[in-house]
């Protein structure tokens, strides 16, 4: 088995308050209890808005810098995100195109090493 990381990616402008209704939180909750049920979920979390971020940078002296928000500066960020155990590629793509309509967002399938 091998472990992916299936995350949601909203615009920097999203607000759950307004793109989030009971529909898709009842899609997002079917999802979690589905791969719960199969045995594939090893962790699920939602992840505050990128502002909340505080990036660190190590520094050349050997001291490490803060800053308040994202290390990147892009116009999307990662809003939440499974970790599933599963056979290959092919299964865990199939569960993330199952996120992609359950979030109704982007998503991105990558293999952890």
């Amino acid at each position: 088995m091998t472990q992916y990381l299936v995350a949601i990616h909203h615009p920097d402008d999203y607000d759950p308050a307004v793109s989030e209704d009971e529909a898709m939180g009842r899609d997002i909750d079917v999802l979690n209890d589905e791969m719960q049920a199969a045995g594939v979920r090893v962790f699920v979390g939602e992840l505050q808005p990128p502002r909340r971020a505080v990036s660190l940078t190590a520094q050349a002296n050997g001291e490490v810098r803060a800053s308040e928000g994202p290390y990147l500066k892009t116009s999307e960020h990662v809003g939440g995100f499974w970790v599933l155990d599963v056979a290959d590629l092919e299964t865990a793509l199939a569960w993330g195109r199952k996120a992609a309509v359950a979030c109704r967002a982007p998503v991105e399938v990558r293999p952890f090493h």
